[in-house]
């Protein structure tokens, strides 16, 4: 059976209200990934991604690097943000243009107009790589919403309620579908299931997930 078998049909609109304050927006980057891809092997020749470790002593499963004012790191110190690169000590690539232009459109598509972020999380699922339920927490002001940017080989993406154990609904998000959430989601628990493996025609055998922040 295929991964995605069990998960319902969505609508083919484009903006899709999949929670109070939480929009997909199908397909929305598919018309900037020439210049998203392109920024992207800027950012990752400048900063590599690679495993990081959780404060419990883990490696999480996926590769990971930054971009923006701020990147997200993780340790045995534990989740923080940070102005530097921890592996190099120097500043995180700039934001380029093409990843805040997006992230504007799409906040502004969701009902959250006038958002610039600061931070660009970059991470990368190799076939198997998963990411278990968890929230997005560590920024200064939860005011503003999340945008989330799916690149590549398609995922189940899972996004539940305030606390861990609360019911989860399962979202099948592909190569340029981008999801909002803020307002009473903004806390709201989410993951993806392991990566079923793959090959897209621009990026192989891997999904690129871009989230965007104000974490300053």
């Amino acid at each position: 059976m295929d991964l995605f078998d069990d998960l319902p049909l969505e609508p083919d609109a484009l903006r899709t209200e999949v929670a109070p304050g939480a929009v997909l927006l199908r397909g929305l980057a598919r018309s900037h990934e020439g210049a998203l891809l392109a920024a992207l092997q800027g950012v990752q020749a400048q900063a590599p991604a690679h495993h990081l470790q959780t404060p419990g002593g883990y490696t999480m499963s996926v590769q990971t690097t930054s971009c923006g004012q701020l990147g997200w790191v993780s340790d045995r110190h534990g989740y923080r943000y940070s102005a530097t690169n921890p592996s190099t000590r120097t500043p995180w690539p700039a934001l380029p243009d093409s990843f805040a232009t997006l992230a504007a459109e799409a906040a502004a598509q969701a009902g959250y107009p006038g958002f610039v972020p600061d931070a660009c999380l970059v991470n990368e699922y190799a076939p198997g790589a998963k990411m278990s339920l968890h929230q997005d927490k560590d920024e200064r002001d939860l005011r503003a919403p999340i945008v989330s940017v799916s690149l590549g080989l398609p995922c189940v993406f899972q996004f539940g309620g305030l606390q861990r154990n609360a019911p989860t609904q399962r979202l099948r998000l592909a190569h340029g579908d981008v999801l909002v959430w803020g307002g009473p989601t903004r806390l709201a628990f989410h993951g993806v299931l392991p990566l079923a493996d793959g090959h897209h025609p621009l990026l192989g055998r891997k999904r690129v997930n871009l989230t965007f922040r104000k974490a300053g």
